[in-house]
């Protein structure tokens, strides 16, 4: 037992320990009075009151019961407890923070508070509308970044990793409108950056920043800053392997598989994503995560002498990479049954250039005798062209 040192009475009328009862309300979210069971207010500012008739009681008490009254000549002093924290304080923090003139003390002010970890002051933050503020002083943090592009004129490489780590925070919030948005502003300024820095700041990237990006491309629209950025990186080995590794070749196909078959495929957004899955299957792993998605050949078939001759390019060393590379019975049976066998028939035919229809040939030629039956395929299709 212990003596409070802050005394507070609940809105049922029972007193209580100050730091007892907020664990009780906050850090296990009890919504009731633990003697009476009666509901008790939602609203932070109200749940407890100080009582300070009580307090000074047991002020007095502890004067005259202290074990060091005698020898200190006075009594045990309870320290005056610290104000706690209320809705209203953080609302007009956050008021405050609109202010030019008084941002930079405010945001001191709330780190404290946030720093505190008490749960009371993450409730009383929630309830003032934080959140929300925070990110519309984002948006414009990130609005004045990529307007500014200050990281062109900074000689000091920490200051892009910096730039770089904040914009990874911002891909790790979790879903909603407002991160959306925030997400899609960090985006270009994510581009420019990389556009712009030394280039050997792409070969520090960490793990979680291919998976944080990775997971909002899936659900992400105008992405093709973030596929510039994929395409950037994939060319550092170490940075191919971690986008395999973070599933990147599977949020891949799952952009060109959210359009509709129906609907004309967006030129540029295919080319960044054929071109960034060409890079990754230069390795067994980024072949083999391509193949273990149901929809991995069919997606890369499905764009061929549809989108663009870059794109046409792409996907037909894609095929080649895994006719040569990982060309098991499954996948050849697979390439026959999605139509790849046929579209690389159409290549050979198609006012395509010379050196794609000799890879489109390579590939016929290497599977031709488990392909020979396929009505497309024909003997002087194989032979048209010399090598």
């Amino acid at each position: 037992m212990r003596i409070s040192s802050s005394a507070v009475t609940a809105v049922s009328g029972i007193t209580y320990d100050r730091d007892s009862i907020e664990h009780w309300l906050f850090d296990t979210h009890h919504t009731i009075c633990p003697v009476t069971k009666q509901p008790l207010l939602t609203n932070s500012d109200f749940l407890i009151t100080p009582n300070h008739t009580l307090r000074r009681l047991i002020q007095a008490w502890s004067t005259v019961n202290s074990p060091y009254a005698a020898a200190s000549g006075g009594g045990q002093c309870i320290p005056t407890p610290k104000t706690p924290v209320t809705k209203s304080y953080v609302a007009n923090l956050v008021r405050k923070l609109r202010i030019p003139s008084l941002q930079m003390k405010t945001l001191e002010k709330l780190e404290a508070l946030a720093a505190e970890m008490n749960e009371r002051n993450r409730v009383c933050m929630v309830e003032a509308g934080l959140a929300e503020e925070s990110n519309n002083g984002l948006e414009v943090a990130l609005s004045i970044l990529y307007t500014a592009r200050v990281w062109i004129y900074s000689t000091d490489e920490n200051d892009d990793e910096i730039i770089m780590d904040s914009l990874m925070w911002v891909f790790g919030l979790t879903d909603g409108e407002s991160s959306a948005k925030l997400k899609l502003h960090a985006s270009h300024v994510l581009k420019s950056v990389v556009k712009n820095s030394n280039p050997r700041l792409l070969e520090r990237l960490k793990p979680d920043f291919f998976r944080n990006i990775g997971s909002y491309l899936r659900g992400g629209d105008n992405i093709n800053a973030l596929l510039y950025v994929f395409s950037e990186a994939c060319k550092w080995g170490r940075n191919r392997a971690a986008m395999v590794e973070a599933g990147v070749v599977f949020d891949l196909v799952e952009v060109e598989l959210r359009r509709s078959p129906a609907a004309a495929p967006e030129k540029r957004t295919t080319e960044l994503v054929l071109g960034v899955i060409h890079q990754l299957c230069s390795c067994a792993e980024g072949r083999a995560q391509l193949l273990s998605h149901a929809a991995g050949v069919a997606v890369v078939t499905r764009r061929m002498l549809k989108v663009s001759p870059a794109a046409d390019e792409r996907a037909v060393m894609i095929v080649w990479l895994i006719s040569k590379h990982s060309a098991t019975s499954g996948v050849v049976t697979e390439m026959l049954r999605v139509g790849t066998v046929a579209k690389l028939c159409m290549v050979m035919q198609a006012n395509c250039g010379t050196h794609l229809k000799e890879k489109a040939r390579d590939i016929l030629r290497a599977h031709c005798t488990v392909w020979k039956d396929s009505p497309c395929v024909e003997v002087a299709t194989l032979t048209r062209f010399t090598r």
